[in-house]
This record gives structure tokens, C-alpha cells and sequence, in this order.
């Protein structure tokens, strides 16, 4: 069995990244980058080839954290946009 990948935290709001990709071209690439970059943080962790070095990975790592950390800011406030509508 493969393992889940830890980087894919924002599942639960697919729907809320689709609306916002729809509605903000800035995001989407931000969005698109997280993705590309935890799919391959991902592959490097669990790949049977040659190690890549630390250093490398947390660099990624960091830089993916700076991606999500942006990602989250979006979501709230789109939250928060959409429950403003609601009142």
C-alpha cells in the first residue's frame, strides 16, 4: 500500500480552492506551484533511487510552508467573504 501524501492538506477544501482559482489567476499559479512542489517533495521522500541531500529537501519544505502559509491566508479570507455574503 502506498502512503498517503502528507504535503495534500488542502483536500478537504477542494471546493473552496476551485472557486477561488475560478475568481483569481494569482492564486491559482500559487496554488499550481504548492501542488507541483508537494507532489515532488513527495516523490523524492518515498523514491527508491539515489538520496537527494537534506538540505535540498528542507529547502523545499520551507519553501512549501511559504506556499501553504499564503494558500491558508486566501482561504480565510474567502471564508470569511463567503459568511459576510451569508449575513
Amino acid at each position: 500500500m502506498k502512503s498517503q501524501n502528507k504535503y495534500r492538506k488542502f483536500q478537504l477544501q477542494q471546493h473552496n480552492i476551485e472557486a477561488l482559482e475560478k475568481e483569481n489567476s494569482r492564486f491559482k499559479r500559487v496554488y499550481s506551484e504548492y501542488e507541483n512542489m508537494s507532489n515532488e517533495l513527495w516523490n523524492l521522500e518515498n523514491s527508491k533511487d539515489e538520496p537527494v541531500p537534506d538540505d535540498f529537501i528542507n529547502a523545499m519544505i520551507l519553501q512549501a510552508s511559504y506556499l501553504e502559509d499564503e494558500i491558508e491566508d486566501w482561504l480565510i479570507q474567502f471564508n470569511e467573504k463567503k459568511a459576510d455574503i451569508k449575513h
